[in-house]
């Protein structure tokens, strides 16, 4: 048996290669649209896909299961589960099989046994094992979002992200029975996750590549909670608040993934593409915050290039318009990095990059470039004292919880583009200052309430872990920290 993990940094998302050595065949699990890489990492072991699967239908990137079953002429593979409102709704079209409790799987001599695992989602399948050249038991599980390495998936993710109100409850009941059955399977299985440290499909996600289940009993908080209530308090407690793409992907993935096919470079377009971009289009800057807030095209939204470059463009932006960038050259891998990356949440309209030097241009023909402020501490303080500012707080709920500057208003990032009303309601006038933990997000912020028409905007320099090494007073849960 031969497994390969196939990592995606942008996404912390972790896809399997398994295959059968003795006959060549391989099945995937969880592929990214980014399909060639798995048929590369086939071929580089003189195998051939024959299956494609994956453990549910995801919400944090478009899968590629379709078009790499497609693309490969392999079988696809999916799950039966979940009820009438979790069914993969192009599954019929795709020819796919289903699966379900207690369904096997051959892939030549490595056997998958499939055991349905509801709780992050309703129809999640996790998939046991077993390469019967050495034994009949399975060795290990690829638990996809159900189990991961000191952490479970979250149970909130459809009320909060999909909409399917007064369900954390009961999906966070139904975590606790599956967790409580997959216990009782040996401590030596090894556990491999769909997702590692820094994906929002958990609180508290290791780094660490892969585990066993002995072990996670000893250092996964989730297994060692034996009372039902008090697990469906401690999963809903401190989680983050979810992109609010997660449910356009989750759409995207029960309904079909449209076929990426083959990206090619990005198009270079030239200065005056700027103006019908920004009339027609979504245009997002990808230069450092400090360049951007010191001159940008009235419109654009800043989201510098970085690894969670394509997460915050598709959570802050709308789907329905296509997307230009500016950047400073040379910029061409840079942008087709983000391409890339952008087409792995499903942000398939991408027009091309213009060159930041374009901005001059611009400024020539249509007036000096808007600017962003910025605030320190010192100049705050008495500002707010006097009730002279609003300040917003664009933080994740938990490190709000955790502490925040008393009287500010508490607008996390990934919701901020849906409650612009609400800010400038609380601003009455007056100017606006945003703040993060340090400041990178908050710069974001203040690009997207100028995008929206917010304009005496102001970002706090050094935000929250300024305020508080300067020893000032902060909050939490309207007590002082």
């Amino acid at each position: 048996m031969y497994l390969e993990r196939i990592y995606e940094p942008s996404l912390a998302q972790a896809s399997y290669l398994i295959g059968c050595q003795k006959t060549g065949e391989a099945l995937v699990v969880d592929p990214v649209r980014d399909v060639e890489r798995y048929r590369a990492a086939a071929k580089a072991q003189k195998l051939r896909i024959t299956h494609v699967t994956e453990t549910h239908i995801h919400a944090d990137f478009a899968s590629g299961a379709r078009e790499l079953a497609e693309r490969a002429g392999a079988r696809l593979l999916l799950s039966r589960e979940g009820g009438p409102d979790w069914q993969y709704r192009f599954a019929a079209q795709a020819g796919a099989a289903l699966l379900g409790e207690g369904d096997t799987l051959d892939v030549g001599t490595v056997r998958v046994t499939v055991m349905h695992t509801p709780g992050h989602t309703p129809e999640h399948l996790t998939f046991l094992v077993t390469d019967r050249e050495r034994g009949d038991q399975p060795l290990g599980a690829l638990t996809g979002d159900f189990l991961f390495v000191g952490d479970v998936g979250r149970p909130d993710l459809l009320e909060r992200a999909a909409g399917v109100a007064g369900s954390m409850e009961g999906s966070a009941r139904t975590l606790y029975t599956s967790l409580r059955r997959f216990a009782a399977l040996p401590d030596y299985l090894q556990i491999w996750p769909g997702h590692g440290a820094g994906s929002p499909c958990g609180k508290s996600l290791g780094a660490v590549p892969q585990s066993t289940l002995g072990y996670e009993r000893i250092a996964n908080w989730a297994l060692q909670i034996d009372d039902e209530v008090a697990f469906v308090r401690a999963a809903l407690d401190g989680q983050i608040e979810p992109p609010s793409h997660f449910g356009v992907m989750k759409r995207i993935n029960r309904d079909g993934v449209p076929t990426l096919g083959e990206l090619g470079a990005p198009r270079q377009l030239p200065a005056e593409a700027l103006a019908h971009a920004l009339a027609d289009g979504l245009v997002v800057d990808a230069r450092s915050p400090e360049r951007f807030a010191a001159g940008h095209a009235a419109g654009s939204v800043n989201v510098p290039f970085g690894h969670k470059f394509a997460t915050w463009v598709a959570s802050l932006l709308p789907y329905d318009r296509p997307v230009v960038v500016i950047a400073e050259p040379p910029a061409e891998e840079a942008v087709a990095s983000a391409r890339r990356e952008l087409a792995l949440v499903g942000v398939d309209r991408f027009d091309g990059w213009i060159d930041a030097s374009a901005l001059d241009v611009w400024a020539a023909r249509h007036g000096p470039l808007e600017t962003t402020g910025h605030t320190t501490i010192e100049e705050l303080r008495p500002r707010m004292e006097r009730g002279e500012v609003a300040v917003i707080d664009v933080r994740a709920q938990s490190e709000w919880e955790a502490g925040h500057v008393p009287g500010v208003t508490h607008v996390p990032l990934a919701r901020l583009a849906e409650e612009v009303e609400r800010v400038r309601a609380l601003a009455h006038d007056r100017p606006v200052v945003v703040h993060c933990q340090g400041g990178t997000r908050s710069a974001i912020a203040a690009s997207v309430l100028q995008a929206h028409g917010v304009k005496d905007v102001a970002n706090l320099a050094g935000g929250f872990a300024a305020w508080r090494a300067a020893g000032l007073p902060v909050q939490r849960d309207g007590q002082d920290a």
